[in-house]
């Protein structure tokens, strides 16, 4: 393992706080008695206080020195004074322990009063402290200087990957996941209030369903049959509406193998809810009250700043059909046309199609490249051709279509709802319908049957509504992110590069063939200065470490950086 010089020098300190006498990951208990914030809350001068957290700045001025606490509610000001934490003749604690073998990042606890500065600045006068963990990385703390921000941690990747160090450094990354909980504490206290039930169905399932994605698979070894991690929970929780529940929700972690993108993590979670006796009319009032409640839980205002955009989640909202839509953006009426008009439409249109797409695809289709991004404010769009919509009850004015909604906010869905179809003939006559698609080579038709949910539709599921809402996306709404990566604590990422251990040598003429990608092997042996010996044991080094490969044209032998 490589370490950097102020690593070695933390395990350096390390030694010696063992040396005399300091466990440096005690296992006893601390009693935390106060916060940051309830100290600053409930402030009074010459109050005794227990606190503990992270030492994040530290100025040691003699026998005196400022230091800075954060804890889980914020920062607060701590004053180390030597006569006040040793006071007998022994001044080691604060002359060796505090001024040499502490650093930023250390937990501490302390056992203090309160006091204010003659800048006003509330503050804990240390009378005792404790080591609870010393930290042996440097936290990427930013450097402020004349008002200028220096080395702040920003770099997305760096961020992802070390969450844990991004929530220390960056306090506003922290206050995102506070109100992600909080809209999920919302949803389900609305949930509840309407007497709705919170269940909990399989994340490992012998078939994927209730939607189109390519699925991750798995082995169940004891009864050696493939599992699927779930695409989504749709048809489980039909299956309980069918055993008599009412109304049932879960929030539940789903599963596409599939693309990553700003909107999309391969794990994701999303929220579904099934009433019974209602349809989807009802649905949409339901819906446009819960996300006004939700929105103000978490912003404290219906009114939320999403890029350049201002989002009212004030209800009511807009309501436009599928085909009204088409026709409103291209002047096309998909009403009464075939696949082949369609088809042709969207080619005409310039929207990118192929003979495997049928007529539900190619609506969508156009829909997605004409129409969608228009949608900035709240808007529900109804009515959708019954080949997009497999599980969703056939509209009661015209077969052609289905009792469906998606919500539209700044051009992204974010909700999903069906009059649920509970027409067991009607759902198996749809499901092979989707067989044949996904034979013709539609990858995102289901190529499964679910023989146990058509015999649970067989047995009698009551008129029912039913939605989705991807929580990721909305919760990315109400905190104006553009990326699924920033609401996520831990986003799925690509493996990590190690760093490769390599000489000083090796690094500097790394150094002078990145600058140029490529250099003639003569050329570079010459910039590099170095003797025949150490040059050979140098470039050696760098092709067995495939930071380089040595390759040999017409031209000569080159040097290029893999």
């Amino acid at each position: 393992m490589q370490l950097s010089e102020q690593e070695i020098v933390r395990r350096e300190k390390l030694e010696k706080l063992r040396v005399l006498g300091i466990n440096p990951y005690p296992a006893d208990l601390y009693t935390v008695k106060n916060t940051s914030k309830s100290i600053k809350q409930d402030f009074k001068e010459g109050s005794n206080v227990v606190i503990a957290g992270r030492l994040m700045m530290i100025k040691v001025q003699g026998k005196a020195s400022f230091a800075q606490l954060q804890d889980a509610e914020g920062k607060i000001q701590v004053y180390f004074n030597r006569d006040e934490i040793c006071l007998g003749e022994d001044k080691s604690k604060y002359n060796e322990v505090f001024k040499k073998l502490l650093d930023f990042g250390d937990f501490v606890g302390i056992e203090g009063e309160l006091f204010t500065t003659q800048v006003g600045e509330k503050t804990v006068k240390v009378k005792d402290f404790t080591l609870l963990s010393k930290a042996l990385k440097p936290l990427p703390l930013p450097k402020e200087k004349d008002g200028v921000v220096y080395d702040a941690f920003t770099d997305p990747e760096q961020r992802y990957r070390q969450r844990y160090a991004d929530l220390v450094v960056n306090p506003q990354v922290k206050a995102v996941f506070i109100k992600r909980t909080k809209l999920f504490n919302a949803m389900r206290s609305f949930f509840n209030d309407a007497g709705y039930f919170e269940v909990e169905t399989p994340v490992l399932q012998p078939i994927p369903g209730g939607a189109a994605a390519r699925p991750f698979i798995t082995h169940h070894n004891a009864l050696d049959i493939p599992l699927y991690m779930r695409i989504a929970n749709e048809l489980y929780l039909k299956r309980l509406i069918v055993g008599g529940f009412d109304g049932v929700y879960e929030f539940s972690k789903n599963f596409r193998n599939e693309g990553m993108d700003r909107t999309h993590n391969p794990e994701f979670t999303a929220m579904e809810i099934y009433v019974a006796y209602k349809d989807y009319n009802w649905m949409m009032d339901f819906c446009e009250r819960l996300l006004e409640h939700c929105a103000i839980a978490v912003n404290g205002t219906t009114k939320a700043t999403f890029g350049e955009h201002e989002i009212d989640f004030k209800a009511p909202y807009a309501r436009v059909t599928m085909a009204d839509s088409i026709k409103h953006f291209t002047g096309f009426d998909i009403t009464g046309k075939t696949e082949d008009e369609i088809r042709q439409a969207a080619k005409d249109l310039g929207v990118e199609v192929d003979n495997t797409m049928g007529k539900g695809k190619l609506i969508d289709e156009i829909f997605g490249e004409k129409c969608e991004s228009n949608y900035i404010q709240p808007t529900y769009i109804t009515d959708y051709p019954k080949e997009m919509s497999p599980l969703c009850k056939e509209h009661r004015e015209n077969p052609e279509l289905t009792e469906r909604f998606e919500l539209m906010v700044c051009g992204k869905e974010i909700a999903n709802a069906y009059s649920e179809l509970n027409d067991p003939i009607d759902q198996r006559e749809r499901f092979e319908h989707q067989l044949k698609l996904a034979a013709k080579g539609d990858d995102e038709a289901t190529e499964f049957i679910d023989h146990d949910f058509l015999r649970a539709l067989e047995y009698g599921m009551p008129p029912t509504s039913g939605m989705g809402i991807g929580m990721d996306r909305l919760i990315m709404f109400l905190t104006n992110n553009q990326s699924i990566q920033e609401v996520l604590f831990f986003p799925q990422m690509r493996p990590e590069k190690k760093a490769v251990a390599v000489s000083e040598d090796a690094k500097a003429v790394f150094e002078i063939l990145q600058k140029a990608e490529k250099l003639e092997l003569v050329d570079l042996k010459v910039k590099s200065g170095l003797s025949n010996k150490k040059w050979d044991k140098t470039i050696k080094e760098l092709t067995k470490n495939n930071l380089a490969k040595v390759e040999k044209t017409d031209d000569g032998l080159f040097v290029v950086v893999v």
